[in-house]
């Protein structure tokens, strides 16, 4: 089993977390080129108005302190909507998990992170707000991200609480690689406008999506309101 906690109480975020394993990464979903073209020639449309809501609410969930989701650190779900705006040939492919990570993500219009469990080397995670000085590499570039009142996904190790995950751009220290079978993923929603029961939805498909990542997967999920722990 595997630990997570959500002290994002004042945020009032609740978390959907799906693991799996047993997974591969170059073994799409049957028919999932077809659905993600659909969802992307979709995206390409105007926000309804609920859908612009939830959006606005996303915003706000990630607006504490000192952090603010503007620009370069707006939720991942609107990098997404953008690159859905600028047609399939110019939405991300990485890999199998992620590229599944990323169709809830556009799906629902909710940040979404995944990581590679043994890199991160931990059965217990934690989600909090960034502390002043915490920062990590997000990508081959050597790209750093200030991670002070943002909300992140920490690995907890030996005592330490260390950083792995937010909602707007993951760490490269723990993302997925070629070899990686065994996957955490966390939907990061803000309560208001996302009820437990609509959640535990979005991780359903999430974790059958994830399922269908090769035979002989494994996958498990649950919900985490603000304040609880969760074992999964």
């Amino acid at each position: 089993m595997i630990v997570f906690q959500n002290h994002l109480i004042e945020q009032q975020t609740i978390l959907g977390i799906v693991v799996a394993e047993g997974i591969r990464m170059d073994a799409a979903p049957p028919g999932f080129e077809e659905d993600l073209g659909n969802l992307i020639a979709e995206r390409g449309k105007p926000l309804s108005e609920e859908e612009e809501v939830k959006r606005g609410a996303v915003r706000d969930m990630l607006r504490n302190g000192r952090f603010r989701p503007t620009g370069r650190s707006k939720p991942a779900s609107e990098y997404l909507l953008r690159s859905a705006g600028e047609g399939v040939d110019a939405f991300p492919r990485i890999n199998a998990a992620v590229d599944v990570c990323n169709f809830i993500s556009l799906k629902h219009l909710l940040p979404v992170s995944i990581w590679d469990l043994d890199l991160a080397g931990s059965d217990v995670f934690e989600f909090r707000l960034g502390r002043e000085g915490e920062a990590y590499v997000f990508n081959a570039g050597g790209q750093v991200i200030e991670l002070e009142d943002l909300i992140v996904g920490c690995r907890l190790s030996h005592g330490e609480s260390i950083p792995i995950v937010t909602p707007v751009k993951d760490s490269l220290a723990t993302k997925t690689v070629d070899a990686t079978t065994r996957v955490a993923g966390a939907v990061y929603a803000p309560l208001g406008v996302c009820p437990v029961d609509r959640i535990e939805a979005v991780c359903r498909e999430f974790a059958g999506l994830l399922e269908a990542c090769g035979e002989g997967a494994h996958v498990r999920s649950g919900v985490v309101p603000p304040g609880e722990t969760c074992r999964i």
